[in-house]
């Protein structure tokens, strides 16, 4: 081989070499956090990746478990680039109240996606109709870390009971709650997710469930901790066999990123979200309907660069 071909080839070879580099310095990976299973965010999350990912093949995205407080620290720390939170949650953490330890300083509003209920799902032989009626009853909640457990300990607080009255106290997964109380090992279940949730739906088929009504004096406690709380109706019928009016403890789930993230994958995520409405409304009703005007509601966290642009493009005024 003379001199000249290989030098060709090694030119050829250092070409594609190079090249490669530069498709995958494009190419972007990254971890999205969403909820446990069992619950909306898992598959909601599910939902995103795949429609991102088949629109934009450069990018990758790892849809991982996670819990509304976890995942705004883990933005916060750099850990998640996109997350999944709540409302309340998220406000508290700019001021670093509990349970947040401190301030977060790098987390910004991506987008509302629907209303969460803090739901008190009781089984109907309990006879829990009040907070004061679960002193030395079983309850079954989240994992520390998850806006639920920390709802359910307010919740007891607004009857002077912490977790020492409980008969007992059970820390898992929706789906695993919606098991202990269908074995009648637990006495009710608190939970902050969207209507109708598809573990509680799995209990009410096998067990008559009542829910706890929230009364405008409990709720005025929440209330006076943060604004973004609402008390909103809970339908007859969401469940099966649950045929009364509550009223529930409510918020936003929303989605947050690092407000120096990289904007076009922002605006991919959100593109994929308000494009595709009919892909999210099997898991979550309340998407079925969704608008840009209110995914871009202020919550009172900072929107993200990205996100602004992408709605004030979208046409939503006081965006630009």
């Amino acid at each position: 081989m003379s001199m000249f071909s290989k030098a060709v080839r090694r030119t050829t070879a250092a070409t594609l070499i190079f090249a490669a580099a530069g498709v995958a310095a494009q190419a972007e990976e990254f971890v999205m956090a969403t909820g446990q299973q069992g619950g909306s965010w898992y598959p909601v999350g599910g939902a995103i990746k795949a429609i991102v990912e088949r629109e934009h093949p450069d990018i990758t995205i790892t849809v991982t478990p996670g819990a509304g407080v976890s995942n705004v620290v883990g933005v916060d720390a750099g850990r998640f680039a996109i997350a999944f939170a709540n409302s309340i949650s998220t406000v508290d953490s700019l001021t670093g109240k509990e349970p947040f330890r401190k301030a977060t300083t790098n987390v910004c509003n991506l987008g509302i996606l629907y209303p969460q209920y803090f739901q008190i799902v009781a089984l109907a032989d309990s006879n829990i109709k009040t907070v004061a009626d679960m002193k030395g009853k079983g309850l079954t909640t989240q994992q520390l870390g998850n806006t639920g457990e920390f709802l359910t300990r307010e919740l007891l607080s607004t009857a002077g009971l912490t977790y020492d009255d409980l008969g007992s106290v059970a820390h898992t997964s929706y789906s695993d709650s919606a098991s202990q109380m269908k074995d009648g090992h637990a006495d009710f279940f608190t939970l902050g997710s969207s209507l109708p949730t598809g573990s509680v739906m799995d209990l009410a088929s096998s067990r008559k469930i009542t829910m706890v009504d929230v009364d405008p004096e409990t709720f005025k406690h929440f209330k006076d901790q943060n604004a973004a709380f609402q008390l909103r109706e809970v339908k007859a019928g969401v469940y099966p066999g649950f045929d009364e009016v509550v009223h529930a403890i409510s918020y936003d789930t929303h989605m947050v990123a690092p407000c120096d993230y990289n904007g076009d994958t922002v605006k991919a995520v959100l593109s994929a979200i308000a494009d595709n409405p009919d892909s999210f409304a099997a898991i979550s009703k309340t998407m079925a309907n969704l608008t840009v005007e209110q995914m871009a509601t202020d919550i009172g966290v900072p929107f993200h660069p990205a996100a602004k642009e992408f709605y004030a493009e979208r046409g939503v005024a006081g965006m630009e």
